[in-house]
């Protein structure tokens, strides 16, 4: 399973922006979908988290300024991210988890680069 993930860019602090991440192949159902990000010079931190059944989790920092959801399908993540500020800065990797040809799965994305410029 390939996941394609996009939407990142430079933005002003305040704005907004929302990523997307495309799995593909041989899906039967993603159960788990996560953002995390990396900022330069810090480790890898989850943000959000997707559970089956729609629960979801979020790191204090994003809390009511991130929100993670899907589509109908499934197979599409989306991180919307309102009053971005400096500190939201970094490359952002979506993560899934599920079957896909009678196996589990666990693949990441590319990452794509958010800035945002105070």
């Amino acid at each position: 399973v390939q996941l394609q993930a996009s939407g990142g860019g430079l933005v002003q602090a305040g704005g907004s922006l929302r990523l997307s991440c495309k799995a593909s192949g041989n899906i039967f159902n993603v159960n788990v979908w996560r953002w995390y990000r990396q900022a330069p010079g810090k480790e890898r931190e989850l943000v959000a988290t997707r559970a089956s059944g729609g629960f979801t989790t979020y790191i204090d920092s994003v809390k009511g300024r991130f929100t993670i959801s899907r589509d109908y399908t499934g197979d599409i993540a989306y991180l919307q991210m309102d009053d971005l500020k400096a500190e939201d800065t970094a490359v952002y990797y979506c993560n899934a988890e599920g079957r896909a040809e009678r196996r589990p799965f666990g693949s990441w994305g590319q990452g794509t680069l958010v800035t945002v410029s105070s």
